[in-house]
């Protein structure tokens, strides 16, 4: 691979060279973000497949008052916490394996949203966070401001969401209180998405070049896979219609 800090290249001489080095890199740089957005979407179809069949098949109705539903409940923050604090010392196959369990998984938890939700209001709430993702994630990857300093607020914000989660389940038991964290939560991650995307992009030319490109790949993928979902279940909470 072309070492691009090799000032042999920038000195050639050739008119132009410096373009092609700007297109080259471009190239690479759409093809890193092309592949992170297709594990992402790709890990958000299996958790799709998975939730339905699972639904489907009677599995997840027979969690509902087992000891199993908190293992499946919890399994997806063991991955996650495997794969966040791991990456280093995975090799790029089991990184993505544990990704694509990770997806699996995830989708046997989320199975538990059609016994709570209609299909139809899930199907709409999916389809309207895919196109909010869409458009959020395009401003964070074209923007030219920098984003980065929402970055402290944004993850204050998802650590005080979580504590609002725990306190409203084991205390306050407020239905007004759910809808305004889930309303908070929508924007949160909505933010999130941007924030991500151009912190993604920014990565591609620390790993360019490098044996790190892999899992910097599965990790673009794995963040935001995590804005999409809580993206989708925060407005599901505020506006899907339930059984």
């Amino acid at each position: 691979m072309a070492n691009w800090n090799d000032p042999n290249m920038a000195a050639s001489g050739f008119p132009g060279s410096a373009s092609a080095m700007d297109q080259a890199v471009d190239a690479g740089l759409r093809s890193y973000m092309l592949s992170v957005y297709n594990y992402m979407g790709s890990g958000v179809l299996l958790t799709g497949i998975v939730a339905m069949l699972a639904y489907n098949s009677g599995f997840t109705l027979s969690l509902v008052g087992s000891p199993l539903m908190w293992v499946v409940m919890l399994a997806p923050l063991a991955f996650v916490l495997v794969l966040s604090f791991g990456i280093n010392k995975l090799s790029t196959t089991a990184a993505q394996m544990l990704f694509w369990a990770y997806a699996a998984v995830m989708g046997l938890s989320m199975s538990t949203i059609f016994l709570a939700f209609t299909q139809t209001s899930i199907a709409q709430t999916f389809f309207a966070t895919a196109a909010a993702f869409l458009g959020l994630s395009l401003y964070g990857y074209t923007t030219k401001k920098d984003l980065s300093g929402f970055g402290t607020f944004l993850i204050m914000g998802v650590v005080g969401i979580l504590v609002a989660l725990l306190l409203n389940a084991f205390i306050f038991h407020s239905g007004a209180f759910a809808t305004a964290i889930s309303a908070v939560g929508v924007l949160l991650f909505a933010g999130l998405t941007a924030y991500d995307t151009q912190k993604i992009k920014s990565m591609y030319f620390y790993v360019r070049g490098t044996d790190f490109v892999g899992k910097s790949v599965v990790m673009g993928a794995l963040t935001l896979y995590l804005d999409f979902v809580n993206m989708f279940t925060f407005l599901l909470n505020l506006l899907g219609n339930r059984n």
